[in-house]
């Protein structure tokens, strides 16, 4: 499967400023695939290890962490030569060799021109130990998402509708045939969701019997690694917060719907853990008052969004005969979906963090599903059925706020009206484009 991550990986491999790079995020998500595909196609061989199979592998990395010396022996146990400049280096399941992840800086300093990347599920794991003295500076991270609806169009072959996504404007949308397509496309998606293993299936077998089987089973992965966590006081609560994370998708998060005695305190550190593994997304309320929006986060008010929308028990195929994606569970499968989307379309080197907006004037509360930066301006954005007049938190905002526009994601096709951009739900990869658009042409002016 094509993978929007390649092309950053081949912009890294071109890179003068180059570090060592560790691809970061949950497992069976397709990190290791997209690595070795990259890597044949990039260099002239590719030399991968990985821990958690080839534990004699280890011995390599102990004692001396000088470049040269590791090579050297990792080219006479695998009997593959290692050529800096040719060879990718990849580490894959690094968090199984401390020693492995602590060399990193080494090769950052002594052989910038080794291509080298690490692969790992259960990094942060090793980070929570609090023993290990992690590389700051010497090392760069790029951070990996399930398939994006984009990409699980790419997979489909679709070719056709990823042009006209490409292309739309408001004042040129989408033909009313393809938009129908695009839509069945969408509630697809939002069942077989962007997990390799299922996309995979439903594309060879053309059917969704089948697929509850295997996000069932990538669950029980989830939930078996938890027992290798550092800290056993934590493996529980942080199991009973990844079970209950998938019914309060789009709530405002309180530990009490974890559990009635739930307390804080006991699950802030997983928590942390499962966000800094991907496998749960905060989305945090932000008082938008400028940019950039990172300086304006509220760390204790948040919602918490899942890795991915085909795992979340709501979903079944009776989404194929809803009328509005956007009305399905009272709304918050749609607002999985976006949060989801706009998370995979953040540029891999940075962490995907998200924002929503909340008015709490007595009287006159108010919320925005998302907000986001484009260039200097702060967008709104709403995950809305009917019709543009009924918005009236995202209006408030626009008015508080002094935003050009608000967006809508909806089912509708694209358009702009009373000064709300309504932008389908296939088409969240292109709201940059499609903001930027509106600027420049300036109808609502």
């Amino acid at each position: 499967m094509k993978r929007l991550i390649e092309k950053d990986l081949k912009e890294w491999k071109n890179s003068e400023n180059r570090k060592p790079l560790l691809v970061r995020g949950a497992r069976q998500i397709g990190k290791t695939y997209v690595i070795r595909q990259f890597g044949k196609e990039s260099f002239d061989s590719v030399v991968e290890i990985n821990f958690e199979e080839m534990k004699e592998i280890k011995r390599a990395f102990e004692g001396d962490l000088t470049p040269s010396l590791i090579l050297r022996d990792l080219s006479a146990r695998l009997k593959q030569p290692i050529i800096p400049g040719k060879t990718l280096l990849f580490l894959d399941e690094i968090q199984a060799c401390p020693n492995a992840l602590l060399s990193l800086r080494f090769f950052k300093e002594q052989m910038p021109e080794l291509h080298v990347i690490g692969g790992g599920s259960l990094l942060e794991f090793v980070l929570g130990d609090g023993r290990f003295s992690f590389p700051v500076g010497r090392i760069e991270y790029f951070y990996m998402q399930p398939l994006s609806f984009i990409e699980f169009l790419e997979a489909k072959g679709d070719s056709a509708s990823l042009t006209w996504i490409k292309e739309a404007t408001p004042d040129q949308p989408i033909g009313a045939a393809t938009h129908a397509s695009l839509i069945q496309s969408i509630k697809e998606y939002f069942i077989v969701g962007g997990m390799p293993e299922a996309i995979s299936f439903f594309i060879e077998k053309q059917q969704f019997l089948g697929l509850e089987q295997i996000h069932h089973n990538l669950l029980n992965v989830y939930e078996n690694d938890f027992g290798k966590y550092p800290k056993s006081s934590q493996q529980k609560f942080m199991k009973m917060l990844f079970e209950a994370a998938p019914r309060l998708v789009g709530e405002h998060f309180k530990y009490a719907k974890i559990h009635p005695h739930a307390q804080a305190r006991d699950y802030l550190e997983s928590l942390q853990v499962l966000s800094q593994t991907g496998i749960l997304i905060q989305v945090f309320a932000n008082a938008s008052s400028g940019i950039p929006l990172a300086t304006q986060k509220k760390e204790k008010k948040f919602k918490l969004l899942f890795l991915d929308i085909g795992l979340l028990p709501q979903v079944s195929e009776s989404i194929l005969d809803a009328e509005d994606l956007a009305l399905v569970n009272k709304g918050s499968l749609a607002e999985q979906f976006v949060g989801q989307e706009l998370a995979a379309y953040i540029k891999p080197y940075m962490k995907p963090i998200l924002y929503y907006w909340e008015r709490e004037k007595k009287g006159g509360e108010a919320e925005v599903d998302y907000i986001i930066e484009v260039g200097q301006h702060i967008i709104p954005i709403e995950v809305k059925a009917g019709a543009t007049g009924r918005l009236r938190s995202l209006k408030q905002f626009m008015t508080e706020k002094k935003s050009p526009f608000g967006l809508r994601i909806c089912q509708a096709p694209l358009s702009f009206e009373d000064n709300i951009l309504s932008v389908p739900f296939y088409m969240v990869r292109e709201i940059p484009r499609l903001v930027q658009w509106t600027l420049d042409n300036r109808p609502f002016a």
